[in-house]
């Protein structure tokens, strides 16, 4: 189980209950008809750095790194030279309720990055800069953490999205990533990509069922990796078991291109425990004031440390996901669901998140399930309907995206999420 929902509740509710995914708060949108979903996601890497402004950072090696320092910091009783890159304003069709920020980086020895939104309101005001998250890939030297207690009148930070305030939805937004390196040291953040999904969702409930249209009988290799198996484990990163299926999940999409930790990455696994590099990718996508490993674009900004692309998005539907899985491309989906709802899963989770690997000949979801007693149970064939109701209920079409460069994405609609 993905601890979400309850959480992103609590936030958007003002609760301090803590918990998991959900079915956001539904009284802090304005929806628009039920048919619409706007979803936009824009992103900025070496071809496009040159849009925004830069102040200290520079374009080296394909990446952004912090050229002369603009000024220095404390953080937890060290002393840290930045420099800054904030994206242009990007302007919305629609007034988004929720932006959701995504990146890839290295973070050589102490370095470590810092992603903020802004954005200005459809009343016309312009927020604070909201913590979307400081990450690193080690967790040597800081400990990567969501930032919580952000609220005010135009919005929230649920762990890692952006919740506007009713009425407050945002018309445009901007990104600021501030890079950080220990004082004196020449090494730096090298920033690849950073990216932002914004989008006006209709209340839950508004689910037509989508047609099969494409990548019927499409199945591809993705290893099968049970979370269950590491019930009990390491219960300074959440304690394994339920508690592991996005990094279980984001284990298998990375496996599935060629690549992860190597042994030595993973020495400190306890060699007694089966499929260790799950562990290790426990250890570096927990949240530390999530306490826990479901942080989505911390899984994404992991499976960037291995060379990979990686962002979170939200699709429209399951017709749009068939467009991924026909590309090639496995997508980890985020979603809860009653147990017996979903034909083909015997279990109900409060927040979840699973791979989506293809589709049979009628269209039915094929899933690499991490919820599972062990290895060769993983793989499962679920309803469509039931499955996509869920998913677009609860995480409102949420996945991680995870591809190397020489995969191209499908092409992407008018209305561009990815």
């Amino acid at each position: 189980m993905d601890r979400r929902t309850v959480l992103r509740l609590a936030v958007t509710s003002g609760m301090t209950t803590a918990g998991v995914v959900p079915a956001i708060a539904a009284s802090a949108r304005r929806p628009p008809a039920p048919e619409t979903r706007d979803i936009r996601f824009t992103r900025w890497d070496a071809t496009t750095f040159a849009t925004g402004t830069a102040a200290g950072t520079v374009l080296a090696g394909g990446a952004l790194a912090i050229g002369s320092p603009i000024g220095q910091t404390a953080y937890n009783g060290m002393t840290y030279d930045y420099a800054t890159w904030t994206s242009p304003p990007v302007a919305l069709a629609f007034a988004a309720t929720e932006a959701i920020a995504s990146w890839t980086a290295a973070t050589p020895g102490n370095t470590w990055v810092q992603v903020e939104l802004r954005g200005v309101t459809e009343l016309g005001t312009t927020t604070k800069w909201y913590v979307l998250g400081q990450w690193a890939a080690s967790d040597q030297f800081i400990r990567r953490t969501s930032v919580g207690g952000q609220g005010d009148a135009d919005g929230s930070i649920a762990i890692d999205t952006f919740v506007a305030a009713a009425g407050h939805g945002l018309t445009s937004y901007e990104l600021r990533i501030t890079l950080y390196r220990a004082a004196g040291s020449t090494l730096t953040p090298q920033l690849s990509t950073v990216g932002a999904v914004a989008s006006r969702l209709p209340e839950p409930g508004a689910v037509a069922a989508s047609t099969p249209q494409a990548a019927q009988g499409v199945i591809l290799t993705v290893p099968q990796y049970s979370q269950n198996i590491h019930a009990g484990e390491y219960p300074e990163y959440n304690g394994g078991g339920e508690a592991w299926c996005s990094p279980t999940s984001t284990s298998m999409v990375v496996a599935s291109w060629g690549t992860g930790p190597t042994p030595a990455d993973y020495a400190w696994v306890d060699p007694s425990f089966a499929d260790p590099w799950v562990d290790h990718a426990a250890r570096s996508t927990y949240d530390l004031n999530y306490d826990g490993c479901g942080n989505w674009p911390f899984n994404t900004a992991y499976a960037g440390t291995f060379g990979l692309q990686g962002f979170v998005t939200r699709l429209r539907s399951q017709t749009e996901a068939e467009q991924f899985i026909a590309a090639g491309i496995p997508l980890v989906f985020s979603l809860s669901f009653k147990k017996g709802k979903i034909p083909g899963l015997t279990y109900g989770t409060n927040g979840h998140l699973l791979v989506l690997i293809g589709f049979t000949a009628s269209g039915q979801p094929v899933l690499n399930d991490p919820a599972s007693p062990d290895d060769a149970s993983v793989r499962k064939t679920v309803g469509r309907a039931e499955f996509e109701a869920a998913w677009l209920d609860t995480s409102r079409g949420v996945v991680y995206v995870i591809h190397p460069a020489s995969v191209a994405l499908p092409p992407a609609p008018a209305q561009a999420n990815w």
